[in-house]
């Protein structure tokens, strides 16, 4: 067994524990027997529906969140942002994978269907998935207390599986606003650049902090969204955070660079596990918007200190450009082989500068009764202080070092150490085989910048 840092860190007195999640994605058809009772009835009574199902025990590897591991999950949310910090951030995928062809099967058996699915079934569709974004925003909304969440909208936030089309974002606009929000920041300014496009801009009382929320999925080649808008607005955001002295975090689901998953999974299917070209290589964004994306943030060093990502499920980071470090948040989700985790950050209260962080699971194997300490970074890695310089110094240290190595392999998947074949996509785990994919995944986010470092490793 690995240490991880030999217990709960007390928190730090100056700074504030900040709580971090991505990757929900409630499947609200887990039970199918249930979706007469939830297609009719109001998000209100939607937890007496799920109380009378016979599935009882959570989901495990290979399958998306369902009501008993949600209840888990915002109970360990709740714990922890107990100790009152001013904000709790999402980084995306409220929904569970392929909802909307659950529902429709539902739908299908009282229903006459056509393929494609016409307008009323499309409108039934819609509103079923619009009542589910109501509830599980309510549920985590009563985890918060008054506590504003802010978020990033993910890639199956939609009403498809490629990111979230216009239709959505102006159906449930409101829904993010009021239950996520919590009316923190100006509604008309919010609803002006979200219910077109999924990104925004926060600014809190008492924090020198422009939050800006960028919808990245619409970077991702063949997603909807205007990712030229969003370029320029982004521009426009810093520029203004720049003027005004704030800083900046950003907060998105995709992150750019290589898909490292995806890219392993690739090579180890032509043979090559360890080695890539560009036929097995994946990229996360369009190349031609991370340039523009990378060029943007160059223009302003120093305005943003930290980001937020998610999307790949794992407990993992990236060193995006000059000095600016993207943590990737685990998921809550155990579709992709992991343990369900969250993260809770120690921000220094004068300067929000993270410091540290610590990461909580759900260990499937033991089926405990609540999410447990897992470790803290600083006191597995042996860095402390300013945590953006921490992940930096951490990179060169995870290609020398097999301890290390070891270390963050274990972490990666939140501590899952059994067999990952039951995956539902059939992408490998981490392993010293393959980790150059992975390494060189944290520091280039280039294409070939990133194949030569995999090929040189």
């Amino acid at each position: 067994m690995l240490s991880c840092g030999g217990g709960t860190t007390p928190p730090d007195p100056s700074a504030w524990q900040v709580v971090v999640f991505s990757d929900l994605h409630f499947n609200a058809l887990y039970d199918r027997s249930l979706y007469t009772q939830l297609s009719t009835a109001d998000p209100t009574q939607w937890d007496s529906i799920f109380q009378t199902s016979k599935i009882t025990t959570p989901s495990t590897w290979g399958s998306d969140t369902n009501y008993p591991l949600l209840q888990l999950a915002l109970s360990a949310l709740k714990r922890q942002a107990a100790a009152g910090g001013p904000v709790l951030l999402f980084t995306g995928d409220l929904l569970g994978h392929g909802l909307p062809d659950l529902f429709y099967l539902g739908y299908c058996q009282t229903q006459k269907c056509t393929d494609p699915p016409g307008p009323e079934q499309t409108a039934a569709m819609q509103a079923f998935i619009d009542k589910t974004v109501l509830y599980v925003t309510s549920e985590i909304r009563a985890v918060a207390g008054q506590t504003p969440v802010l978020f990033s909208v993910g890639n199956i936030d939609s009403y498809s599986t490629d990111g979230p089309n216009t239709d959505f974002l102006v159906h449930n606009a409101a829904t993010f606003y009021t239950q996520f929000l919590n009316g923190a920041i100006d509604q008309p300014a919010f609803l002006s650049t979200f219910a077109g496009g999924g990104y925004y801009s926060a600014t809190l009382p008492g924090i020198n902090v422009r939050f800006v929320s960028l919808d990245s999925d619409s970077f991702v080649s063949g997603w909807p969204g205007d990712p030229d808008a969003e370029l320029s607005w982004l521009d426009s955001q810093l520029a203004a955070a720049q003027a005004t002295g704030q800083k900046v975090w950003l907060l998105m689901h995709v992150p750019p660079g290589a898909d490292t998953q995806q890219t392993a999974s690739n090579a180890a299917s032509a043979g090559t596990p360890n080695k890539v070209t560009a036929t097995t290589t994946s990229m996360m964004w369009q190349s031609g918007y991370q340039s523009t994306f990378l060029k943007t943030l160059a223009k302003y060093p120093g305005v943003v200190t930290f980001a937020l990502g998610g999307h790949t499920h794992m407990d993992e980071y990236r060193l995006v450009t000059g000095g600016i470090v993207l943590s990737q948040s685990p998921s809550i989700s155990p579709l992709f082989g992991n343990n369900p985790a969250f993260r809770v950050f120690a921000i220094k209260r004068d300067s929000w500068m993270p410091t540290d962080y610590q990461s909580f699971n759900y260990d499937l194997a033991s089926s405990p009764a609540q999410f447990d300490w897992l470790y803290t970074f600083s006191t597995s890695y042996g860095l402390y202080g300013n945590l953006p310089a921490s992940f930096e110094q951490l990179y060169p240290r995870l290609t020398s070092d097999s301890t290390m190595q070891g270390t963050y392999m274990y972490l990666y998947n939140s501590a899952n150490t059994t067999n990952n074949s039951h995956t539902k996509a059939a992408w490998d785990p981490v392993n010293d085989v393959n980790w150059p994919i992975f390494a060189c995944g944290i520091s280039h986010r280039e294409m070939q910048a990133y194949m030569d470092c995999v090929n040189s490793y």
